[in-house]
């Protein structure tokens, strides 16, 4: 990944932070939640390790981080009755993520001054995708009882959700912008 070190920082701590969280949630979860949230875990992992600002730049690195991130993608796409609700997203982010380590490794790695590295469309498409996603799930995260007065927990399975999508979505649309 080209781009500042800040940025590079920042994003190890939202989508590693993310991915914690996403790994936690694990404990308390069954089927197709559990799932998905243990997707949406490694895909955090996986992303903050990619935004690292000190990783090595090399082409063996990046590899074997798509490597993980085609993994990822196709356990997320095996259908079944434990499949996450959002499989085909899950499916894209691991593919988009694919996609940037072979072209970080194509590039030479993510921290010289190579220049841009991968496909200009293919790029393009998937900011669009990952932005207007990142967009979507913001109103995902009103709570369904606003308005308070309610019992429970103040913010439910389905909002917490959505916030670790749409974190991923915003880390991932920020790690496209500096491929």
């Amino acid at each position: 990944m080209h781009g500042p070190v800040l940025v590079g920082w920042l994003l190890v701590a939202l989508c590693g932070g993310t991915g914690a969280y996403c790994l936690l949630r694990l404990r308390g979860t069954a089927g197709a939640a559990r799932r998905s949230a243990g997707v949406e875990g490694a895909m955090g992992v996986v992303m903050a390790v990619m935004a690292l600002p000190g990783l090595p730049a090399s082409a063996a690195v990046a590899l074997a981080l798509g490597a993980v991130s085609g993994g990822v993608a196709l356990w997320a796409g095996v259908p079944g009755p434990s499949a996450p609700p959002h499989r085909a997203h899950h499916v894209a982010e691991g593919a988009a993520m694919a996609y940037m380590a072979v072209a970080m490794a194509a590039g030479g790695g993510h921290g010289g001054a190579h220049g841009p590295s991968g496909v200009p469309a293919l790029t393009g498409g998937l900011l669009l995708y990952f932005g207007l996603y990142a967009l979507r799930c913001g109103p995902l995260l009103v709570p369904a009882r606003a308005g308070g007065g309610g019992h429970g927990p103040a913010v439910a399975e389905p909002e917490l959700s959505a916030a670790c999508r749409g974190a991923l979505a915003a880390g991932m649309f920020v790690m496209l912008l500096s491929l």
